[in-house]
């Protein structure tokens, strides 16, 4: 075998195990649901750990304005989910790892980009997430054993929160000066649920009251809330959107979980696309529209917005849409290129360590406040895989597809007859009395071992009797 041949055989059989390792990941199980451990994710918030020292934040930030504040605020609220699925006495990680990344959001870097001027103080994006996992840090803790300055904060957060709401016209608060996107006031919302959840209620009338306003400013065309408003009425100004509905449909469930699913339902009607028919996305725009993509949707291939579409999986987990959140977590094991060491997992071959925050904190989302919610009708179907599959299976084929013609046009041109054989090919049946030594053929005469000729004695005319 020639080493250009070797070289052929060590890419196809290269070629045929990533093939192999694309099924297996098509078809192994990617997410633990509302009580398990989703797989691979403590060794993603380990590799994640190490980048945040590393700057991955300040990476983050040159790539969108929340980039630092994203990174570790999903770094801290995925230590939650997973700090929640252990017994008390084993959350001694999770806490200390949601504490820093707390830390870090009330640090002068976590509130550098937005202003002081606002209300609340640094605009409810910043005051609403840095509230809610506020409410992680002390859900991790028994009752009975919470740090009392967390409590205190935590409350007084709440109240702050509460204030601005109840004093406001619209119900979705400014996260820049004369910007506001209703998201941002969404998960502040949750926020004050939490608190109900976890403290004394207090904060009932506000929630219903800003649920009724929301009621009164959804999007005309797809009857969800919009993606942008207008910062003094609240008004749609904005079409709704993949990037912001797939934020809102996790924390709206534990604000109004009826509310919460009349809207998933149809954010899921009219977002979630099998683009070529292979497996479920989610487009930034409703179907039927395109529009411009931006910092926050990233590229648009076939209207598809990837950050949407890994968000999206931690709010079908919440919903309880196990096949859909199953499909989308599939989906991003084959094309999210994980990479693995025993102690690590990071995905985009780690280049992208924010990315690896938002589906780390996607795949352990389940409902903090709410009872979990029944499951609605599925839509994905049990045979989705099947064309990736196909696929997949043919790129570990295809590489050995020449030798395999190679090697059939060499057996076609090779001898049918066995070696030696003259005349026709085709052998004739012994005669009686003959042995194997000396076959006969037709046409040609028997040549006898002494080397005489034909004829000269019986002996030498057969040449093989004794």
């Amino acid at each position: 075998m020639t080493i250009v041949r070797r070289v052929g055989v060590v890419l196809a059989a290269l070629v045929s195990l990533l093939a192999l390792v694309g099924v297996v990941r098509l078809v192994a199980p990617a997410t633990g649901g509302g009580s398990g451990d989703p797989p691979g994710v403590d060794r993603q918030l380990t590799f994640l750990r190490t980048a945040l020292d590393d700057g991955a934040g300040e990476d983050a930030q040159t790539m969108f304005p929340e980039g630092w504040f994203f990174a570790h605020a999903l770094y801290g609220l995925a230590r939650v989910e997973t700090g929640l699925r252990q017994p008390p006495e084993r959350r001694g990680e999770a806490l200390r790892e949601a504490r820093w990344a707390l830390a870090r959001l009330e640090s002068p870097a976590g509130t550098a980009p937005f202003s002081v001027d606002l209300t609340p103080a640094y605009g409810v994006f910043h005051a609403g997430w840095t509230n809610w996992l506020r409410g992680g840090v002390l859900a991790l803790q028994p009752a009975e054993r919470r740090d009392p300055t967390e409590v205190r904060r935590f409350a007084a957060g709440s109240a702050i929160l509460a204030a601005a709401f109840d004093a406001s016209a619209s119900p979705y608060l400014a996260a820049y000066p004369g910007q506001a996107w209703p998201v941002d006031s969404t998960v502040a919302v949750a926020s004050l649920r939490l608190h109900d959840h976890l403290l004394v209620p207090r904060f009932d009338r506000t929630a219903r009251r800003w649920l009724d306003g929301v009621r009164q400013r959804l999007d005309p065309r797809t009857g969800l809330l919009p993606h942008r408003v207008d910062p003094v009425t609240g008004r749609p100004a904005e079409v709704a959107r993949g990037t912001s509905q797939s934020v809102i449909q996790r924390f709206l469930p534990e604000i109004d979980p009826t509310f919460a699913r009349d809207q998933y339902l149809r954010f899921r009607d009219e977002y979630v696309v099998s683009p070529l028919g292979l497996g479920p996305a989610v487009r930034e725009y409703p179907r039927g529209l395109d529009g411009p993509a931006d910092v926050d949707s990233g590229p648009l291939p076939l209207g598809v917005s990837l950050s949407a579409t890994v968000v999206t999986l931690g709010a079908a987990q919440v919903q309880g849409d196990d096949g859909l959140a199953g499909a989308l977590a599939n989906y991003g094991e084959l094309v999210g290129v994980p990479l693995d060491t025993p102690h690590t997992r990071r995905y985009a071959f780690g280049l992208l360590p924010v990315g690896d925050a938002f589906l780390a904190w996607a795949k352990t989302a389940r409902p903090w406040v709410s009872a979990p919610p029944g499951r609605p009708p599925a839509t994905v179907s049990p045979w989705w895989r099947l064309p990736l599959l196909s696929l997949l299976v043919l790129a570990g084929a295809l590489p050995w597809l020449p030798w395999a013609l190679r090697r059939r046009f060499r057996r076609r041109r090779s001898p049918s007859a066995p070696a030696g054989a003259v005349g026709t090919g085709v052998s004739s049946p012994r005669p009686p009395g003959r042995s194997a030594a000396a076959p006969v053929h037709r046409g040609v005469a028997p040549v006898p071992r002494s080397g005489r000729p034909p004829g000269s004695a019986p002996t030498a005319a057969v040449g093989l009797l004794p």
